[in-house]
């Protein structure tokens, strides 16, 4: 059974950073792109960040490149988000999930996307806010 834990979500004041964790199980890393999604209340859920731990590619959702960076640890099996200066729309509950990709439109603008159709738990809440 897959299974995704993510923590290190919290309350902080813009312009600070925070460094969210995902712990994978039920399935080897090496073989599965991980990508990190978040949900602000009322919206959408939107892509943020995509890796792919087999050739170590990394994607970024255009509002948050340069200032968020993905990472896996295969030893530990886990994928990591260090966010530095987060700002308000930064704010909503993050999820990690496997199988993500990436779109590109004829505009050159890229998406997020995954194909996992199973749980995503609980997710880890950020919140930045002055």
């Amino acid at each position: 059974e897959v299974q995704l834990q993510a923590s290190g979500g919290g309350l902080v004041q813009p312009g600070g950073s925070l460094r969210l964790s995902c712990a994978a199980s039920g399935f080897i890393m090496d073989y599965y792109a991980l990508g990190w999604f978040r949900q602000a209340p009322g919206k959408e859920r939107e892509g943020v960040s995509c890796i792919d731990t087999s050739d170590g590619r990394t994607y970024y959702k255009a509002s948050v490149d340069g200032r968020f960076t993905i990472s896996s640890d295969h030893a530990k099996n886990t994928v990591s988000l260090q966010m530095i200066n987060l700002k308000p729309d930064d704010t909503g509950r993050y999820y990690c999930v496997p199988h993500c990709g990436v779109v590109i439109d004829r505009s050159g603008k890229l998406t997020i996307t995954t194909t996992y159709s199973g749980s995503w738990g609980r997710g880890t809440k950020v919140t930045v806010s002055s």
